[in-house]
């Protein structure tokens, strides 16, 4: 039940999207967009969390979405969404390894000469993903470990994080986390173009949590593999957005009331985060916690692939991709792994972030 639960718990991660992320919200409408646009983006995902565990509870099969689009609608629902499923599921986690590429060169990169160019992300991608998919491949059991492991890191640094924040910060203004200021264009570092229409820009903060809080179908894609499927997956999904929420609100409102200055801090754009713990924490510390994140967004990188590869397997073995469906349904003997998923599924991350 645990494992099922951290799996989703491990790919949503907030130490993750919610800090790659960050400056979507700063960047857009500056405080609110984390005090208020995290609340609203959390209860958006909320909901689709509790019509999936719904219909979880009934059906908990790896094939997850498009299986349950066949059986509440057609075998047409169910193809389409098995595509868009699958390309949300690559894209994504060439995303959250892209931002671990970048997360890395803001944090050690210097130590290692890594300045973070075109290349040199794309191969810290390919080789971060190929030893994902690894550890994938030698067993559902090693990736459960790492992936329960995750979810105690993510609980911990994010603690410390937030004690850090509100230990350090040079005063605490509660009323920042509702105040509504326009930072797109220059005064939010270009994050997003200039406008004047608060509205539209309170909808792109949004875009933190509701990228943040995804991927919670994991725990349906590990059906398959979960004792008392009926029960724990629905259990999984709801509870993986509900702490993901809670827990991803508190470290993004400590972060917000830790930053001196909300103007500077603002025109700093995708630096927001580095800037505001280079301005505040202690070294060590810092670097304490820039290596536990770097750790959890491998592992949120890892259950990512073990989210896709489940998904390709299953719609493999419903004869779903043409071609290629029997060998993609093959199941190792040795390590009861859907191997040829994994490894294609990979490829097919490393692919896009090349192009």
């Amino acid at each position: 039940k645990f494992s099922n639960f951290a799996i989703s718990f491990s790919i949503i991660c907030i130490l993750s999207g919610g800090i790659n992320s960050f400056a979507q919200a700063v960047s857009s409408v500056g405080g609110a967009g984390g005090g208020i646009g995290w609340i609203v983006g959390s209860a958006l995902s909320g909901m689709f969390a509790l019509a999936m565990a719904q219909i979880a509870s009934a059906f908990p099969t790896a094939g997850g979405l498009y299986h349950w689009g066949s059986i509440l609608g057609n075998r047409f629902w169910g193809w389409l969404t098995a595509w868009l499923n699958l390309l949300g599921l690559i894209t994504v986690l060439g995303a959250i390894n892209i931002g671990t590429a970048y997360f890395f060169t803001g944090t050690f990169g210097s130590m290692f000469g890594f300045a973070g160019t075109d290349w040199q992300i794309v191969g810290f991608v390919a080789a971060i993903t190929v030893i994902q998919a690894i550890f994938n491949h030698v067993g559902i059991k090693v990736t459960t470990f790492l992936t329960d492991i995750s979810g105690y890191i993510i609980f911990a640094t994010t603690a410390v994080l937030v004690v850090a924040c509100l230990y350090f910060a040079p005063a605490i203004d509660i009323s920042r986390l509702g105040a509504c200021t326009n930072y797109s264009g220059a005064a939010g570092g270009e994050v997003f173009p200039q406008s004047d229409n608060i509205g539209y820009l309170f909808l792109l903060c949004l875009l933190l949590p509701v990228y943040t809080i995804t991927g919670y179908d994991a725990s349906a894609h590990t059906s398959e593999e979960t004792k008392n499927a009926a029960h724990s997956v629905p259990r999984g999904i709801v509870s993986s957005v509900f702490w993901s929420a809670i827990v991803g609100w508190i470290m993004i409102c400590a972060i917000i009331l830790a930053i001196p200055d909300m103007d500077a801090a603002a025109a700093q754009g995708w630096g927001v985060f580095f800037g505001t713990m280079d301005a505040i924490l202690p070294a060590g510390l810092k670097m304490t916690l820039y290596f536990f994140i770097l750790v959890a967004q491998l592992l949120c990188g890892l259950a990512t692939v073990t989210s896709a590869s489940r998904m390709l397997f299953a719609f493999s073995r419903d004869d779903g991709v043409p071609g290629f469906s029997k060998a993609l349904a093959t199941v190792s003997p040795k390590y009861r792994t859907p191997v040829n998923a994994i490894w294609t599924a990979t490829a097919l991350c490393i692919l896009y972030v090349v192009l």
